[in-house]
């Protein structure tokens, strides 16, 4: 059995099946063609940043590497619209959706010849997704950094498999040869990875945040946000633990802890903010010990994913 040639890969015509997380505020220009001369797919994360600026990344992406990437895009944000738009005028190759349906652009994406990818956290969304002409899924567990689902990986990845004709795409809790050759047993054709990624060089994060990445120990993460319907995983810090305290106790409404985090993602990534920063980050993390180049980090894990498959 072999990870490298998959249907993901000849769809895209990338070299490795994996894509790096669609991660706002993180997933940049640098990171994202990094990853694609690497030889996966480099995704640059729309979030709800200006289109100028979105604009200027995707053109930066391109003049660092002839190879495919990506453009993530959050449908509840603002300017989904104008992004979904742009990702067409810019000719990207390949959109990863998160946080909704998007169905509405489906048809003037596949129009431009522009392949979609969602992410899905459920089977019912996987097959909508099908239907409505999505060329591939990735389903992501729980144990994904950001904003995330109940599902683990685990009971959601074959799941999906099983109820998609598509290729699937696992996501969630994957960090080294281990988690990939996992992802393959359950019928998975590729992966997404994110938190492995925040400790590449080319990531262009907050020193204090690489940091925090690479110290957590297994039960460093925590889930803040349930009770607004955007449950979110970050690293324990001062701040996550008073979010997670509010939650608990009643002392923070929903509308207050809103009010609070606002913002608190780019405090994170650029001021590597302690106090009011939200770093995101997988629970995963206990297993990210170093910092190294995209291209180390890819071909090791496909490497050791080899390993194991081929015994």
């Amino acid at each position: 059995m072999t990870t490298k040639k998959t249907r993901i890969t000849e769809l895209l015509g990338i070299k490795y099946p994996i894509f790096q997380g669609g991660m706002a505020w993180i997933a940049e220009s640098t990171l994202a063609a990094a990853v694609s001369n690497a030889g996966g797919l480099g995704i640059i994360a729309g979030g709800s940043a200006p289109i100028d600026y979105l604009r200027e990344q995707i053109r930066r992406c391109k003049s660092l590497t002839d190879k495919p990437f990506g453009v993530n895009i959050m449908l509840m944000s603002p300017n989904a619209e104008e992004l979904a738009q742009l990702v067409i005028e810019e000719g990207v190759p390949v959109v990863t959706t998160g946080a909704g349906n998007p169905g509405k652009f489906m048809a003037a994406w596949k129009e431009a010849g522009v392949k979609v990818i969602p992410v899905v956290p459920s089977v019912a969304l996987a097959k909508r997704m099908e239907r409505s002409g999505a060329d591939a899924v990735i389903a992501e567990g729980t144990e994904s950094g950001g904003h995330i689902g109940e599902n683990t990986t685990m009971c959601l990845v074959p799941q999906v498999v099983d109820a998609v004709e598509i290729p699937v795409l696992a996501a969630g809790g994957i960090a080294d040869g281990r988690g990939i050759a996992a992802s393959f047993m359950l019928g998975a054709e590729g992966v997404q990875v994110g938190t492995r990624f925040l400790a590449a060089d080319e990531c262009q994060v907050n020193p204090v945040y690489k940091e925090l990445v690479v110290k957590a120990k297994d039960t460093d993460s925590v889930v803040t946000g349930r009770y607004t319907g955007h449950p979110c995983r970050n690293v324990k810090t001062k701040f996550s633990k008073m979010l997670a305290n509010g939650e608990k106790d009643g002392s923070l409404t929903p509308e207050q802890f809103e009010e609070v985090t606002l913002g608190s993602l780019r405090k994170a990534v650029q001021d590597g903010n302690l106090d009011e920063g939200s770093f995101l980050c997988g629970a995963i993390a206990g297993m990210v010990k170093e910092v190294k180049p995209c291209k180390d980090i890819i071909e090791e894990m496909f490497g050791e994913a080899e390993a194991l498959l081929s015994k």
